[in-house]
């Protein structure tokens, strides 16, 4: 690339996060090279989205110069999945001295990114991490004192922001299609395929994932956020297991081995994906990490039903939901507004009298190849003294709505492009979706609404900064 396109990058880069005009140095990372990049964590989202899809896409634009991963067999089947010749480290402080990257990305267990974008930050890096940035309040003041002194950015990948339908909704509201909005009903289902993986892996114990509260949510939080357009205020919830865990009516060590698996609806045969056996089956003598679990043993202990009500600095007040184990996958929001109402879905069957295969349904969704499925889904607009209209907008399924593609392009691409919505998500935008399910955890376990201000130094506002 030519030095001011590399300049460009790097500057907007910093825009993006920091959302401030904030040019780095003339010396700073990659400014007459490639930008180095140091992947930790190798799993499937890893390895995938932050990796194979950055190889393919970006190959003038970066290089990989390390992987990282406490296990050293999923990292090594990591590098060939995603065709790079870069060196492993089993130590991360090891590869941040020997490497030397100019951008970490942290797509590790939930409960120890902050262990990584602290470090990388002290170390002189840029950061791009995974949702949730983080899993509980006190971490996420250490992020926000790291990034502070360190004069360097983090960036969440919030990726559901960029889908064409939930931008054309943002569109809606920020043109005040229907006044300004006062309330809002937002209800997520997880179907018996895709939301019974979460308690099979590591997601289902609160010390390692936050709850889904934290690791699902933080996406649907930060979508309110965006679309509110404000800070959250204080928060009021319910959770309870009683589906999963110890509620089954039997249970085993995993699905492979387990002696129920002719009569239990979730048995789910990880032998049938050999990329599956490769990463994780192959490498469980390392870490001991089992990804077929038992959506019944004993140790899960995160909440499978969820409902909270959140209020924001700017007084709309939402009412929120998540289900884990719904018959089918989708989203249905409702915006009341002072002139009217707006609503709008996605994957909701009965709604187009459709049916769709809900196996297929999350596998579709994560697809990183380009092709997929292009979409008409409506949203509708009632104004409070006339009639109704449904808004048709052309969407995809692969690559969550589209969103992936739209948010690396933004990053590594086009970073000079107009961004009037302001999608691009930076370190407060984490903190604020992260503090809302950490909110919701203490409200269930004191039975008290919980102020966001209390959480961290983040002091929220009517208008998001």
């Amino acid at each position: 690339m030519k030095n001011s396109s590399r300049r460009n990058f790097l500057k907007n880069l910093s825009i993006l996060a920091a959302g401030m005009n904030m040019p780095l140095p003339e010396d700073a990372f990659g400014v007459n090279k490639k930008l180095k990049v140091m992947l930790v964590g190798t799993g499937v989202r890893g390895s995938s989205f932050w990796g194979q899809r950055l190889v393919k896409q970006y190959p003038d634009i970066l290089e990989f110069v390390a992987l990282s991963d406490i296990n050293p067999g999923r990292m090594a089947y990591a590098k060939t999945y995603m065709g790079v010749d870069c060196p492993t480290f089993v130590d991360f402080d090891k590869a941040l001295r020997e490497a030397r990257p100019d951008l970490v990305i942290v797509t590790t267990v939930d409960a120890t990114h902050h262990e990584f974008i602290i470090k990388a930050l002290k170390n002189g890096c840029d950061v791009i991490t995974e949702k949730p940035m983080t899993t509980d309040a006190e971490k996420c003041q250490l992020i926000l004192d790291a990034e502070k002194a360190s004069g360097k950015k983090l960036l969440v990948g919030f990726n559901y922001r960029w889908s064409p339908y939930v931008t054309k909704v943002k569109e809606l509201l920020a043109e005040k299609a229907v006044g300004e909005i006062t309330s809002v009903d937002f209800n997520w289902y997880l179907n018996v395929h895709h939301g019974a993986s979460y308690f099979r892996r590591w997601h289902g114990q609160m010390e390692k994932s936050g709850s889904l509260w934290v690791h699902k949510a933080s996406h649907h939080f930060d979508l309110l956020n965006w679309w509110v357009d404000s800070d959250p205020e204080e928060v009021f919830a319910y959770g309870a297991l009683e589906h999963y865990g110890k509620n089954g009516p039997f249970r085993g060590k995993n699905c492979r081995s387990c002696e129920h698996k002719a009569k239990c609806e979730y048995y789910w045969d990880i032998t049938k994906s050999a990329h599956d056996m490769k990463m994780y089956a192959e490498n469980e003598k390392y870490d001991g990490y089992v990804r077929d679990g038992c959506v019944f043993r004993n140790e899960i202990n995160i909440y499978d039903k969820m409902s909270a009500q959140i209020k924001y600095a700017n007084k709309v007040v939402v009412n929120y939901s998540l289900t884990t184990y719904s018959p089918y996958e989708g989203w249905r929001v409702a915006f009341n507004g002072t002139k009217g109402r707006i609503e709008a879905w996605v994957d909701i069957p009965f709604m187009k009298n459709s049916q769709l295969d809900q196996e297929a349904l999350h596998a579709a969704e994560m697809n990183q190849s380009g092709k997929g499925d292009v979409l008409n889904e409506p949203i509708f607009i009632q104004k409070s003294f006339g009639d109704y209209k449904i808004l048709q907008v052309t969407s995809e399924r692969a690559g969550h709505g589209g969103g992936d593609r739209r948010l690396q392009d933004k990053l590594f691409k086009n970073p000079a492009a107009p961004d009037p919505l302001k999608h691009a998500a930076g370190i407060r935008d984490g903190a604020m979706a992260v503090l809302i399910g950490v909110a919701a955890r203490k409200s269930i376990a004191t039975n008290q609404p919980v102020k966001i201000g209390s959480l961290t130094s983040l002091k929220p506002g009517a208008q998001r900064q």
